[in-house]
């Protein structure tokens, strides 16, 4: 891509924007109207980005240079564009109508989706109606879900945004749910603290039900519920997410009690399949989760089918690229200003990092340029108190602005000026204005500031960020949220020209991790001593 014209007249175009200060850019009435774009009730604004509608309009071209349209329409096809994998890539299937037809291998997927999705429906409900109990005849209250990376930051997410939404609440109410991912033994002391395995149901989450740090856990698990209950106990409190149904069955789990995915789903991208959905409707019933379903299913068509100029997935993609590969900025916040979304960021850093974080086309060629961005965040205002000072006066970071205008827990005390909810918003609206205008040295001696004191107090400003405003944050907005934020990353790999649907960069570590695994047990069993290690290596085992 960064051998084609368009993509050279972006680089061309760089100098004209470095000579622009959005204090400047952000008095154009007509440009700040222009740069808006909405989809049901989600307002984007994005006029402090450091861009013109020339920049847009040349972003657009290189979205048609890049075949964005086409690559679009080979997703949704079932085509097999995550080619090292050889596979379709189908999230999209996931949240479905039953009556929509989306092939893989020539076969529509969206039946057996929702073969799957039926399955869940009846069980949450005869598991939430007290009818399944376990070994000693109590219902179940507790749900501990085992699993780790996609099979845990996203539901985790999706689940931290709806305790607080009043009607999730209320659905949930007398039940816990739990998730545990790290094979660090504090992670399983924390995940059952203060749980009874009478009354909870353990979730192993595992496609392959091979995944080490998973499956130690599910062991770890296991020991718990035959400890306390015996070995007959495990069916009655096990229950697993898998495709492989031999290995569920051998580790005591009915088969029957097994709801599968796809090949076609990658981790990062399972939230909607049974990884999440199963899960979440345990704690929430099925009728919450279908409306985060539908939410995400909104924004599928409306990526599919909107025009590009009104397009949020595109439209915050082209951005990405943007910042990234031509004005040089590696990173990227997220600034949610919820509570209930203080997962988004650590759910999107994985989905972001884990799909964009390569350094090859997708044909093998080593790229010319930088793609992938490293993205973090925390809730506002939290992370005012933290790191927005570097955002302020360090290093140029652009920003995700998140709000939302009804509260899911709104308070208003007596004789404040405004609601708590105002005042968080205060902080949204006024952040992106700091950012972008600065503060210059002639104010501040307006201010009769002392001289000594102005370099220190000086914003330079011209600090990109965008807003996002959502009406509410119900099932529903969270589900949108989730897919604009997985298809504005597929966006960007298909402008890059990478392959965002693989993960080979997580194998090395893993496979290294196994010959650490046969010297720890050759150590501690048999008293043999550390070889085959480099030096340093050595040393810190020996140690160890």
């Amino acid at each position: 891509i960064s051998d084609t014209d368009q993509w050279k007249a972006l680089q061309a175009h760089v100098g004209a924007i470095h000579k622009t200060h959005l204090r400047d850019l952000m008095a154009d009435a007509d440009r700040c109207k222009a740069m808006t774009a909405e989809f049901e009730s989600i307002y984007l604004d994005y006029a402090r980005q450091q861009a013109t509608t020339e920049t847009i309009d040349k972003l657009f071209k290189l979205a048609e240079a890049a075949k964005l349209k086409e690559k679009i329409e080979k997703m949704f096809n079932g085509d097999k564009i995550n080619s090292t994998e050889n596979r379709s890539v189908l999230h999209v299937a996931l949240r479905a109508p039953r009556d929509a037809v989306i092939n893989s291998d020539g076969v529509n997927v969206v039946p057996e989706v929702w073969a799957v999705i039926d399955k869940i429906k009846q069980f949450s409900e005869t598991f939430r109606s007290g009818s399944w109990v376990g070994a000693t005849g109590k219902p179940l209250t507790n749900v501990v879900s085992v699993g780790i990376g996609g099979s845990f930051l996203g539901p985790l997410f999706v689940h931290t945004a709806l305790q607080t939404d009043p009607e999730a609440a209320e659905s949930a109410k007398g039940r816990q749910l739990r998730f545990l991912a790290n094979v660090d033994p504090v992670d399983v002391a924390r995940s059952i603290k203060n749980l009874d395995p009478e009354t909870t149901l353990v979730v192993i989450v595992s496609k392959t039900f091979t995944t080490a740090e998973t499956m130690l856990n599910a062991r770890t698990l296991k020991e718990w519920i035959v400890s306390s209950l015996g070995p007959q106990a495990v069916s009655k409190h096990m229950i697993a997410v898998s495709t492989n149904l031999k290995l569920v069955k051998e580790f005591g789990i009915d088969p029957n009690n097994a709801f599968g995915f796809w090949d076609w789903v990658g981790g990062r991208y399972s939230v909607c399949s049974a990884v999440g959905v199963l899960p979440l409707s345990l704690q929430y019933g099925f009728p919450i989760v279908q409306k985060f379903l539908e939410g995400a299913s909104s924004i599928d068509n409306h990526f599919r089918t909107s025009s590009f100029e009104k397009n949020l997935p595109v439209l915050l993609g082209l951005l990405s690229v943007w910042n990234v590969s031509f004005l040089g900025y590696p990173a990227r916040a997220i600034l949610p200003y919820s509570q209930a979304l203080e997962k988004l960021a650590p759910h999107i850093q994985q989905l972001s990092m884990e799909s964009n974080g390569k350094g090859v086309s997708i044909d093998g060629v080593r790229l010319p340029y930088e793609a992938g961005e490293i993205d973090f965040g925390e809730p506002g205002t939290n992370g005012q108190h933290s790191f927005y000072q570097l955002i302020h006066q360090g290093r140029v970071i652009p920003c995700d602005f998140i709000g939302v205008i009804k509260s899911q827990q709104p308070v208003y005390l007596k004789g404040e000026t405004v609601s708590n909810h105002d005042e968080l918003m205060s902080n949204f609206f006024a952040q992106p204005d700091a950012l972008a205008y600065g503060k210059t040295p002639e104010q501040l001696r307006g201010e009769n500031v002392s001289e000594n004191l102005i370099p220190h107090k000086t914003f330079q400003g011209n600090r990109p960020s965008l807003s996002f405003l959502l009406s509410s944050l119900s099932a529903y907005e969270i589900g949108q949220l989730l897919a604009i934020y997985e298809h504005r990353i597929a966006v960007q790999g298909f402008i890059w020209g990478i392959n965002s649907f693989d993960q080979w960069g997580v194998e090395l570590g893993k496979s290294l991790a196994s010959q650490v695994r046969k010297q720890l047990h050759a150590s501690r069993m048999e008293g043999k001593p550390v070889e085959g290690f480099n030096p340093s290596s050595a040393s810190l085992l020996a140690r160890y």
